[in-house]
């Protein structure tokens, strides 16, 4: 719940990959936009939930956002430094401190998806552990902020079901980049 992953894919994996000689080999004319609009990132669980707050709180480098079976639940560290200011981790996209609801409308194109049989709670009262939850919670929020969004529920699924994947990305990847014109 910071730029940290943003920063870090940015300032050093980026270069990193442009700087090395294998790629270069191989791909001598290999160049990255520095459009943010050009920009997506697509992650999976927590992976999902990371590429939510990558856009989130580094519109200025990201702003294609794919999220499959995101964890936006209470899944972060005791210990992580963002705790004090995020208690309930991802939770606070949509319910707790209803980021999404109380902060200002950020220039996003967002695609989340959860499946029925992502990771509920043993405990019904647990509510800011179940995943489904979470993810239709985040959804509605996105949709009713007004942002760029397309939710996909898939029935008889499991987390990060490779057959939810096979069925729905390459469509999810031509939604995304609507309106996208490289320079």
């Amino acid at each position: 719940m910071s730029d940290r992953l943003a920063r870090f894919i940015n300032d050093e994996v980026l270069p990193a990959v442009l700087a090395n000689a294998d790629i270069k080999a191989a791909y001598p004319k290999l160049a990255l936009t520095r459009n943010p609009w050009g920009r997506a990132v697509l992650g999976c669980s927590s992976g999902g939930a990371a590429a939510l707050t990558m856009g989130w709180f580094r519109p200025d480098l990201f702003r294609r956002i794919i999220t499959y079976s995101g964890t936006f639940v209470d899944q972060q560290d005791d210990d992580a430094a963002e705790e004090a200011k995020f208690p309930l981790g991802a939770w606070e996209y949509h319910s707790g401190m209803k980021l999404i609801e109380t902060s200002e409308k950020k220039p996003l194109r967002i695609f989340t998806h959860v499946s029925e049989n992502d990771l509920r709670p043993k405990d019904p009262e647990e509510t800011h552990h179940n995943w489904v939850m979470a993810g239709e919670r985040t959804a509605a929020a996105l949709k009713a902020k007004g942002y760029a969004q397309r939710f996909v529920f898939t029935r008889g699924t499991g987390h990060c079901d490779r057959r939810v994947f096979e069925q729905t990305l390459a469509d999810t990847l031509v939604w995304v980049w609507r309106g996208y014109h490289p320079e």
